[in-house]
């Protein structure tokens, strides 16, 4: 039998331990500081886990799951979801609520909102995620540039840093990367550009389809004008692993990633090792918003798993205070609970943290509740979009127009 200690927490092994299985990513150290925490809760509990590899690419992982679950199977007891996912894969999870006592309260109240379902608490989260805008320090101070606040800006210094730089024989230096593959990471780039410069979130909290409007398009005009300037051609295959490998090789100035990439880039082995800073995304104009997308990974339990209770606790485990700490002391994954970005030994390591606090407690986050079960739909159909307007440097305004005529189908005219 299972012992739960305080806060819902494992307190002594069990007497005779059980055997699950969760799914984790490997992006990053993701995958090594998932076994780390399995480790120390297999030690305490006395039961096994395994842990079964999953797709990187979240669209991937998605279909995977999906799969899984309709047809009913067992084989993974605590699922790695996207924070987009709830109200797409809720009905497949239990309601984590009669064993978290008072955990829930611990964690930041909106990625709580985000994982209650019809009443159900299906997810507890994991860690929490925005865009950010890496840099190199070294090159910016070189010649004379502070970070850029907008957009336009990013594009000037991008482009007048890499021009220098190659006269100076850095050849293969490129002045921005980011995620322009057509999956969830284009969608999310996307969505940050457009809500800089005003033009809103694809689909609005009512329902309602917003994307077809002239500042979104003059915000992907720009981001097309980068394609063979700024970011090379290959930009439009790359995820967050292949941008992270542009610029941890000292081969670009900026980059648009998640946080995970901090750690990595001051890792010993680093090339731009106490070369890099971390900024807020740029607005869209001088007098505009920063804005950045919420992302971040959550943990739940599957209804048809044959040990819940054990399941539930090992969630509730890795998204404990103590394990949360390691992860942001080690991978610099943001913690989903307030007080650990108040705690010297994780700000030491990621000062960012602080001073972005609020672009991480106020991230912008996709339009998942809006569109519920018909998400994954919605943001197949923006990245496609977004991605034709960026290869084939097509006029944004049309394509646009044809988008929003697809998800006016889509959700039956906004009754989504």
């Amino acid at each position: 039998m299972l012992l739960i200690g305080v806060c819902g927490l494992s307190a002594a092994p069990a007497a005779q331990g059980v055997r699950i299985a969760i799914s984790c990513g490997a992006v990053g150290v993701e995958l090594e500081l998932c076994r780390e925490g399995v480790s120390a809760w297999e030690e305490l509990t006395g039961n096994r886990v395994e842990i079964v590899s999953t797709p990187n690419s979240s669209t991937e992982r998605l279909a995977l799951y999906q799969q899984m679950l309709a047809a009913g199977a067992n084989d993974i007891d605590v699922f790695q979801i996207d924070i987009v996912w709830p109200g797409i894969l809720g009905g497949y999870f239990i309601d984590l609520a009669p064993y978290a006592d008072d955990e829930p309260a611990r964690h930041f109240p909106q990625l709580i909102a985000n994982d209650t379902v019809e009443g159900k608490l299906v997810a507890l989260p994991w860690w929490t995620d925005a865009g950010v805008l890496f840099y190199r320090r070294d090159l910016l101070e070189k010649h004379d540039f502070d970070p850029p606040e907008t957009w336009a800006e990013l594009t000037a210094i991008a482009g007048t840093v890499q021009q220098a730089e190659r006269e100076a024989g850095e050849n293969d230096l490129w002045g921005y990367v980011w995620q322009g593959r057509a999956y969830e990471g284009l969608t999310c780039n996307g969505l940050e550009w457009i809500d800089a410069f005003g033009g809103g979130t694809i689909v609005a909290d009512d329902g309602t389809v917003t994307v077809n409007n002239p500042r979104a398009a003059a915000a992907l005009d720009l981001a097309a004008s980068w394609i063979g300037t700024i970011s090379p051609r290959g930009v439009l295959n790359y995820d967050e692993e292949a941008a992270r490998g542009v610029f941890q090789s000292g081969r670009a100035v900026f980059m648009r990633n998640w946080p995970y990439a901090w750690s990595l880039a001051q890792g010993e082995d680093s090339p731009v090792r106490g070369k890099v800073g971390v900024v807020a995304l740029p607005s869209g104009s001088p007098d505009g918003q920063r804005s950045a997308c919420l992302g971040g990974w959550h943990l739940a339990v599957s209804r048809f798993s044959e040990h819940p209770a054990e399941a539930a606790d090992l969630a509730l485990f890795l998204t404990s205070a103590e394990r949360q700490k390691v992860r942001a002391v080690r991978g610099s994954y943001n913690p989903t609970r307030p007080t650990l970005y108040e705690d010297a030994e994780v700000l030491a390591v990621s000062p960012f943290f602080e001073t972005l606090y609020k672009t991480f407690e106020n991230a912008n986050p996709r339009p998942a509740r809006a569109t519920g079960t018909r998400y994954n739909r919605v943001s197949y159909a923006f990245s496609r979009a977004v991605h034709e307007i960026l290869s084939e440097g097509i006029d944004p305004a049309p394509r646009l127009a044809e988008l929003e005529r697809d998800l006016l189908r889509l959700s039956r005219g906004g009754q989504w």
